[in-house]
Order: structure tokens, then sequence, then C-alpha cells
């Protein structure tokens, strides 16, 4: 059993925080969660950067990032303010800094704000593994202290904040060479420029632990609140975010999993969701993601609902290990996760047509179907089931009634309500399943736990009727693992948003974060219109109208996201920024037309060489921009060809791709 790292698990309520002042903006101290964002445009063309922060702030951004790679970008940032105040603009701006002090310390005279990198502001990353004694690493922390200490002094004599934000991918050779590439390396980054700050007495600073991998971000960020609680008796606010999360739907499902399973801890003061998309696309994601956590009733952590409280975990919250289930049928144990489909029909009647937005597509003239990668395994169909030979790798859910007059049940089970499975009202069959909805006012689970407790062919699904339901079937499921009880678990989120964006939200959160704590074999996810009528699905990289196959895919994405169940093409594409070197947003495209069917392949796409072979260190091929029309590609961490013309690169990309094994010609479907 582990002590809990926030006070938040059983209950919501935030994470209290030093509060810090960023212009006349404050930050942490349980103030809102805050807006920001990054413009993508080059630093030194004033008109155009000041067009586009206005274009964030008009959309709701509270803070604005614009990047400052060398001293005269930062020397401009005067211009950029300027500019802005003028207009009426009083958005406090926040300079982003890589490699260069100098820069840094220009820029913290001006901007209300500055970031740093610890991988890559003093120390050096040049993959490059070297055996350091406790004296020869004590000399870096000193040689670091020297360099890092002046921009210190400088924000504190001009109210200058600072955000110390550790990425996954730059972290330094010093600290791979002792920690190696795990989240304590990413908080031991952070944690040394914060002792110098502290040393200064500077204390207006947020921390930032970022990666790609929303599974390596969560486990950063809980293990950075605990090793500051534990050294200094405070936390100070955290800016949460998922780098290089890429675009489009699976840029938003990446980005709400990561960002939302710690705003369910608790954990978090200002988000920024990195797509690479123009900025002002990400402020509504921001919107939909905060809105779930409303300061005027959240703010200082009271709820009208109560779990009692719990002062350690049956799981450990730092490192990912799948809760131990047993197999039924191909639901849990060492099985994928699977994906159930929701399909009600206000008719009754299924036809083979109803299940290609669920992965499967029926060709009449042969009598065969094709099942895609991301088909789901099973669907729910309430009353009524199917009348036709099922293809062979779907199996049906319905209602106990609706299964006892079926003739032929060998694909078909049965999802009994509580009161019936309770009362002793259903006959159990080999394979069955269980409707749980877990409310806040009745905590008497008892009884319930008994039965599962004897029960080893029942599968739960499990949801939670509030409006955040992760947290309370995260408590329910460490109650299962208190008890040994090792039912396999199928989580099923009722979105009640009206617009599909929103449902993705509330999809990625609430299946995301029970996934990145391995505690789900399965998820289901509709929305609270119970029928399966055509709506346009608007934001979405799904193909069609369909909202089963939005949801479907949806599904899908977060399996994907949180490295459960793979099924498609993975990018880790940067956000672009004014030090990108080439048409990010139009090159990532073409990449996704050309490979978004290489099952399981991950590719980076990196618009400049600071987050280049760091930030794509999870990535399996890369392609890095490396000067004006120039491309680096890179297998791993290795560089295999450089200075490739962009005009080309895409088609050298795939040939280093069948060079490598990696490439399969795609088939029709």
């Amino acid at each position: 059993m582990l002590e809990i790292y926030t006070e938040s698990l059983a209950n919501y309520k935030r994470l209290m925080t030093r509060e810090v002042r960023v212009g006349d903006l404050l930050i942490g101290n349980g103030h809102p969660i805050r807006i920001q964002t990054m413009t993508t445009t080059d630093t030194m063309d004033t008109a155009a950067t000041v067009a586009q922060t206005i274009r964030c702030i008009e959309a709701g951004a509270e803070l604005v990032r614009i990047t400052a790679p060398s001293k005269k970008e930062a020397e401009n940032l005067r211009a950029i303010k300027d500019e802005l105040r003028s207009k009426g603009y009083n958005t406090p701006l926040v300079a982003d800094i890589h490699y260069t002090p100098n820069a840094a310390e220009i820029a913290a005279r001006i901007v209300e704000k500055v970031r740093v990198n610890p991988g890559n502001y003093i120390d050096k990353k040049k993959f490059d593994f070297i055996e350091y004694t406790d004296e020869q690493y004590a000399a870096e922390v000193d040689r670091i202290r020297e360099r890092f200490t002046p921009l210190v002094r400088i924000c504190k004599e001009h109210g200058t904040a600072m955000r110390i934000g550790t990425n996954h991918g730059s972290l330094s050779d010093r600290i791979m060479s002792r920690y190696g590439d795990t989240p304590m390396g990413m908080v031991e980054s952070a944690m040394e420029f914060l002792r110098i700050a502290r040393g200064e007495d500077y204390h207006q600073i947020i921390l930032s632990m970022k990666s790609s991998n929303p599974q390596v971000m969560v486990h950063a960020y809980r293990l950075l609140v605990r090793q500051m609680d534990e050294e200094f008796g405070e936390c100070y606010p955290l800016h949460l975010g998922v780098t290089e999360a890429g675009d489009g739907e699976d840029g938003r499902v990446k980005s709400a999993i990561g960002i939302g399973t710690l705003l369910e801890d608790g954990i978090g003061d200002t988000i920024r969701v990195s797509l690479t998309e123009e900025p002002e696309l990400e402020i509504p994601v921001c919107k939909d993601i905060v809105h779930k956590y409303p300061p005027s009733d959240r703010l200082k952590g009271a709820d009208e609902n109560s779990f009692r409280p719990t002062r350690s975990l049956p799981y450990d919250p730092f490192s990912y290990k799948r809760r131990e289930t047993i197999p039924i049928g191909n639901v849990g144990g060492s099985n994928v996760p699977v994906v159930v489909a929701w399909h009600l029909d206000k008719d009754g009647q299924i036809a083979r047509e109803d299940l290609r937005p669920h992965g499967y597509t029926y060709n009449a003239a042969t009598d065969k179907w094709h099942i895609s990668d991301g088909a789901a395994d099973y669907i729910y169909t309430g009353d009524s089931v199917p009348e036709f030979a099922l293809p062979g790798t779907l199996q049906v859910l319905c209602e106990y009634e609706c299964w006892q007059k079926l003739n032929d049940k060998s694909k078909c089970h049965p999802i009994y309500k509580i009161h019936e499975y309770m009362n002793n009202l259903v006959s159990i069959g080999p394979m069955h399943f269980l409707s749980v909805s877990i409310t806040y006012e009745n905590e008497d689970f008892e009884p319930l736990l008994d039965l599962l407790e004897k029960d080893q062919s029942l599968i739960l699904v499990l949801s939670a009727g509030c409006k955040n339901s992760m947290k309370p079937m995260r408590r329910f499921i460490a109650m299962l693992m208190e008890r040994g009880i090792k039912c396999p678990v199928i989580v099923n989120e009722e979105s009640l948003s009206k617009s599909t964006e929103g449902q993705l939200i509330d999809y990625a959160i609430s299946c995301g974060g029970l996934l990145l704590d391995g505690m789900t074999d399965g998820i289901m996810v509709h929305s609270a219109n119970r029928s399966n009528d055509d709506i346009v699905v608007e934001n979405s990289s799904s193909n069609g109208n369909s909202l089963g196959k939005f949801q479907n895919d949806v599904a899908f994405s977060i399996l994907q996201a949180t490295r459960t169940r793979i099924s498609k093409t993975e990018y880790i594409s940067c956000p672009s920024c004014g030090r990108t070197l080439f048409d990010l947003q139009d090159t990532t495209a073409k990449i996704r037309a050309a490979t978004n069917h290489l099952k399981g392949v991950k590719i980076a796409i990196m618009g400049c060489i600071v987050n280049g072979p760091g930030e794509m260190a999870d990535a399996d091929f890369g392609y890095v921009g490396s000067g004006p029309g120039k491309i680096t590609l890179y297998k791993n961490k290795e560089v295999v060809k450089r200075n490739v013309p962009d005009a080309t690169a895409v088609e050298e990309l795939i040939n280093l791709l069948k060079d490598n094994g990696a490439w399969i010609d795609r088939t029709d479907n």
C-alpha cells in the first residue's frame, strides 16, 4: 500500500500551490486554471506575431508564449509587447528559451515570464553516456548554479515569473547517465533548477513535466508533487501539457488524457494543448477541458457528494502495472483492452450496413466481411440482436430478457441490471456482464462486493452517475483491488456534452485516466442521446459523418494514446513555433496521407533541431527540420540522412521505412 501523493484522490480538491504573479494574472493558490498557447510566427516578424497573438487572446488565451531562440528575437519582444499594449492588449507574454542564457536574460527584462528548459539551457544533450562520480556530478551542478543564478536575480529584480519546463525528450546527458530516460530523471532535472532559485529566495516559479507519452507525463507530475512536498513542504504551480501531441482527433485525445488525468487528481494550475494547428485552435480544446473543473464549486475542494477519505493506494501511481484480472473470453487477463460499441436503433432492426461505423463492412457480392484494425470487439444492442450471421470477431451484448429468448446464444451475452443480479433473478451463464452505476449517495457496496468475490465468470461494466466520472470509478476499482476481486472491468462512459469535441474530451479523460493507471480491461463510449442517428461530426479526422463511427474511432484513439492497444500509425508532431523550418501542418498532412496504414509505427515530425532528436526519442523514425528547406531523417536517435531537400523529403522518408522493413503496401478495403 502506498501513501497518496495528493489528498484529492477520494474527492475532488485542487492541490494548493504557491501563488505566482505573471503580470496582472495570478496562478496557483486555488485561482482558476489558466489557459495559454504559443505563437507559430517568426518572432522577427513583429506584425505577424502581434496579429497572431491578438487572435489567440480574443479566442481566450490568458498567456501567450513566443519563441526567443537568440538575442535578436529576445530583443524584438520589446517591439511586440509595445505594439500589443498600444492596441489595448495587456495579456502577459512568455519568452520561450532553449540553449541561450543571454536571450533569457534579455527577455526577462521585457516580458512577464520566461520559460527555460533545464535539459538544454545550460546542460548538454549529445546522446553521450558518461559515468559521473558524485564529485563530478556535484561539480556540474555547481556549474549550472553559476550560469543560472544571473537569470534568477534578473527575474527577481524585475518581478518576472519563470517556468522551469522539463521535456522528456531533452533530458541532458548528465541526467540520463544517472537516472535514465525516466520520469524521476525529469523531476530531478527541474528540482536542480528549483533548488537554485529557492537558494536566491526567488519563488515566482511554475514547473512543467512534458512528454509526448501521456503515461510518462502523468507519472512525472505525480512524482514532482511528491518530491516538492517531501523536500519543501509546499508545491509550486504546475503547467500541464502533452508535448508534440499532433493534430486532429489524435492530438486532442492525447492531450485530454494527459491533462485531464492530472486535473482529476487535483493537480494543475495552467494548461496548454499543443496541436499541430493554428494556435488559436488550441484554445477551444483547453476550454472544454477546464470546463469540467469550474472554480465556482470546485475551487476550494468542496463537493456536494463524497467518498470516504483514503490515505493509501492499492496500486502504484508512479509506474504502470495493469490490474490483475481473471481472463473471461477475450476480456481481462493478458488480453488487450476491448472496445464495446453502442448501437441502439429506434425501430429495433439491425442491418449489416449498421456495423460499418464500428469497423465491419459487408460485401454482398462475395458474402464476406472486411474487418478493419479499428473494429469493435462487442456491440451493445439493448433489447434486440442482429438476425444475420455476425462477422467472426464480433460478439453482442444485450439485455437479459432479450438474451433469454434467443435460440442461438453462442455469440450473444447477457448484461444484467444490478437489481436482477443482486436479487438472484437471473440464470448465470458461462460469460456474463453486469452493469453497475456508481453514485456518491449510496456507498454501501459491501453486499455487491461479496457477490463479485464469488463470481468467476462476471465482467463488470462500470459507469458513474456524475459529471466527472473518472474519480468515483477509480475509487470503486481500488475497492475491488483492496478486496482481491479480480473480475475484469469495462468502463462505460456516457457523455452529457452536446458537441462532439466535448464528447471527445469526456471520453478521453474518464477512460484514458483509468487506462493509464492499468485499471480497466475495455471501454464503451456513447452520448446521452441514446439513438444512433447520423449527425455531422465536426473537427474530427473520422471519415464519414456517423456518430457511431466517431465514437468508435475515439475509443481506439484513446487506447492508442495510452499505449494499451495499438491499431494505427502514431505521429509525434510538434505544434510549430517561430523556429519551425518548413510548413509543419502541410508536411504532417502529407506524411500522414502516405503512412497512415502502417500499424504500430511511430513517426516524429519536428519543425526544428530544438525539438528534434530529443523530443522524438520515443519515435521509430524522425523527420526533423535542420535548416531552411532542409530535412534530417532519423531512425530512432541515429541520423540516417542529412540536408535532404524538403521537396523530396517525404519520398526519402518512405524509402527509409522500406529499407528498415517498416513499410507495407497499402491494400484496398
